[in-house]
């Protein structure tokens, strides 16, 4: 009976995705300020929304001796910012063996930087290629479609 209860809340759990998201907002070709550096989901979100068409960027440092996030300039004609909060990928080859190996925990927002609105609001979990695969669809359903 605990094997049972235990497998059904492992369950449970594999499907912990919650999304707001405002269909039609993004503009492909614009710029978007993503910080440097994280796990897999940062740099993966990069790759994607450059993939979508999108000009994303890091900034630049303000100043040369320090290294912190709070010290970056973003451009002026940045239209949107991506901010991903992400644990530690966790290496799960018995649980996502078939879908790209690694487990993800993650936050995400998309924020349009001239209205101020939250375009994209993520928080989730997930095997990698299942969670890549949830972006995609979210990055077209956010695109301005001509």
């Amino acid at each position: 009976m605990k094997k049972i209860i235990a497998l059904f809340s492992l369950i449970l759990m594999t499907a912990c995705n919650s999304v707001y998201i405002k269909p039609g907002t993004m503009e492909p070709g614009t710029k978007v300020y993503a910080q440097r550096g994280g796990y897999s989901m940062s740099r993966s979100i990069k790759e994607r929304l450059e993939e979508h068409g999108f000009d994303v960027t890091v900034g630049k440092l303000k100043n040369e001796y320090s290294v912190d996030v709070d010290k970056f300039e973003m451009p002026k004609d940045t239209k949107y910012i991506v901010r991903v909060n992400e644990h530690e990928e966790s290496f799960m080859p018995w649980w996502c063996v078939f879908n790209g190996f690694w487990w993800w925990k993650f936050s995400v927002s998309i924020a349009d930087q001239k209205t101020g609105e939250e375009i994209l609001s993520w928080r989730g979990r997930g095997c990698q290629n299942s969670s890549l695969r949830k972006l995609d669809r979210f990055l077209d359903e956010l695109e301005i479609k001509k």
